[in-house]
């Protein structure tokens, strides 16, 4: 039996370009399947390199978006390690151990002030040149850190300000911000993703990867990692420390 939320997900779209925001991850590299495979439209794959301490992750999304038949993709950089404030792109901030507890009940200092407000706003300007109708992006609102820029509360936001402040505004066909999984468990992306032959091998979570890019098995992003492959009965093919 379908749950609501798997309903959802194989909704009909009829849009033909669609940028999909890759980091490499579980949950972005299933999307790009997602979007290739289920909903028949050409993937505009962006990856941001934006001055994360976990920068393995950007060959992953590569590895991965080249693995599902991307000719391309758009690298873009910016520097939100000047920013600060976040153990992801603040080497002086260490990155959390703890039980799991907490995860998903308090702000993370994993937690990068709004980076999916600007990653979308530049997917967004790249839509609108691009002549795409929507943009995807991996946000998950169960099984993750609790950033509060993976609720759809924020996608739903988002959507109705990028139409008003840009070009979508004088178009027929509005830009959609789409966030298919942000209501589903990790396991079950993962046996969908199963279901797409993503290769998993390429993928990479960890926030504090060693220099050959060998997972810490530590932070909140390994353990919720391990904890899907558990529950989703898929061989985790990840190198843990």
């Amino acid at each position: 039996m379908q749950s609501a939320h798997e309903d959802e997900v194989h909704e009909d779209l009829t849009e033909n370009k669609a940028v999909v925001l890759l980091s490499g991850g579980i949950d972005s590299s299933v999307l790009l399947a997602y979007v290739i495979k289920k909903k028949k439209l050409a993937p505009l794959p962006i990856v941001f390199d934006y001055g994360q301490r976990h920068s393995v992750e950007i060959e992953s999304a590569k590895k991965v978006a080249f693995s599902l038949g991307c000719e391309k993709l758009n690298l873009f950089r910016i520097d939100l390690a000047s920013i600060k404030g976040s153990s992801l792109t603040d080497l002086s901030i260490d990155v959390p151990e703890n039980d799991g507890d907490d995860i998903g009940k308090i702000l993370p200092i994993t937690y990068v002030p709004a980076r999916n407000l600007i990653f979308l706003s530049i997917s967004t300007a790249w839509a609108e040149v691009s002549g795409a109708e929507s943009v995807f992006y991996g946000a998950n609102a169960i099984d993750y850190s609790g950033y509060p820029d993976c609720r759809p509360e924020f996608t739903t936001s988002f959507e109705k300000t990028a139409n008003l402040g840009t070009g979508y505004y004088f178009k027929e066909n509005k830009l959609k911000i789409r966030a298919p999984f942000s209501e589903m468990r990790k396991h079950e992306i993962i046996l969908l993703g199963k279901e797409l032959q993503v290769d998993f091998s390429l993928t990479h979570s960890c926030y504090d990867p060693s220099e050959n890019g060998t997972a810490c098995g530590k932070c909140d992003s390994c353990k919720i990692r391990k904890k899907a492959f558990i529950e989703a009965r898929v061989k985790d093919p990840t190198r843990y420390a």
